[in-house]
């Protein structure tokens, strides 16, 4: 009696074990959902919460996640100017909530599956354009990745989110390549920008210039102006005050005078430059007298071109008059 009641203890242990590993009761967390099987074959997708399931003949055979996941590939690939390049991309994806039955039992591998494809779209598109169009046109690249994937894995049960191509990473030395290219078409800028700027400073510096002496000019002429109404106003003065005196015997000495001032000054500035002239009585007589002369001769070179040349008077008819000659001896 007493082992009869062991064993019925026993089997009864062993039943309570298999009702707690196979119990009817089951939960299954949000945003997932669970594949109940009987037998080995489907039967229904449990959704998130508490589910029933009859023991023993029923089981949970997996659960899938619904939330978006993220799937990163790097493939190497080449361009249409032979350059090779590794391209990473990143495709975001999920599972469709009513294709949980497809995404389950038609794909054992979803990364790897979805990776093969992924490398077949870059390898058709990268090798068809050139490296700086790689780089501007990576969106289109990303574009085409993820209408094909999402044409593909519909009927997968998975759904596309986002394609996006988050690197192009050339080899280095075409990488050091490039940047040189970059930093040369800079400094060509930077040199256009630099030679603009002197063009710019020496236009202004010529335009200062050409003030400079067209105000340096007038000033000159003023001076002058101002030197000629002073020495007529002092050919005046000496006239009025030593009668008998001629505005020639005024210039003379004015000139003599002037001629004194500077060989003045030139002697006392040591950093002049001197010119040697002759200096003695006569020769100073034959200076004014050079000098005078030419202020005559360009008086009269003024008065010329003012008035017209002075032509001396000639005979009207000369030959009548040697005939009248002839005739009169006859």
């Amino acid at each position: 009696m007493s082992s009869f009641i062991i064993g019925f203890l026993f089997l009864g242990f062993v039943l309570l074990i298999l009702f707690l590993a196979f119990g009817p009761f089951f939960t299954v967390q949000q945003q997932s959902a669970a594949i109940v099987q009987r037998f080995g074959k489907f039967m229904r997708v449990a959704q998130p919460g508490l589910n029933f399931k009859m023991p023993i003949i029923e089981n949970v055979a997996g659960r899938i996640n619904l939330r978006v996941q993220q799937i990163d590939v790097r493939v190497e690939t080449k361009t249409e100017d032979n350059v090779f390049v590794f391209v990473v991309v990143s495709v975001q994806y999920t599972v469709l909530h009513d294709k949980v039955y497809e995404a389950f039992y038609k794909l054992t591998d979803p990364h790897t599956q979805m990776s093969a494809f992924i490398f077949d779209v870059i390898r058709a598109r990268v090798p068809r354009q050139k490296l700086d169009d790689v780089f501007e046109k990576k969106d289109e690249i990303a574009d085409a990745v993820k209408n094909e994937l999402s044409h593909v894995m519909y009927d997968f049960g998975y759904g596309i989110v986002k394609a996006l191509v988050t690197d192009i990473e050339p080899d280095r030395k075409v990488k050091e390549a490039m940047n040189e290219i970059n930093a040369a078409q800079r400094m060509r800028i930077a040199a256009t920008e630099k030679g603009e700027a002197d063009r710019i400073l020496k236009v202004k510096s010529a335009e200062a210039e050409a003030q400079s002496k067209a105000l340096q000019g007038k000033g000159i002429a003023d001076q002058r102006r101002a030197i000629v109404e002073g020495l007529r106003e002092s050919v005046d003065e000496f006239q009025k005050s030593v009668p008998g005196t001629s505005a020639q015997d005024v210039m003379n000495l004015v000139l003599m005078t002037q001629y004194f001032d500077t060989l003045k000054e030139i002697g006392a500035s040591s950093r002049s430059n001197t010119i040697l002239i002759p200096h003695t009585p006569g020769n100073l007589n034959d200076l004014t007298t050079q000098m005078r002369d030419a202020m005559i001769s360009a008086d009269l070179v003024t008065h010329e071109a003012r008035t017209g040349p002075v032509n001396p008077p000639r005979d009207s008819h000369p030959h009548e008059a040697g005939n009248n000659r002839g005739e009169g001896k006859g």
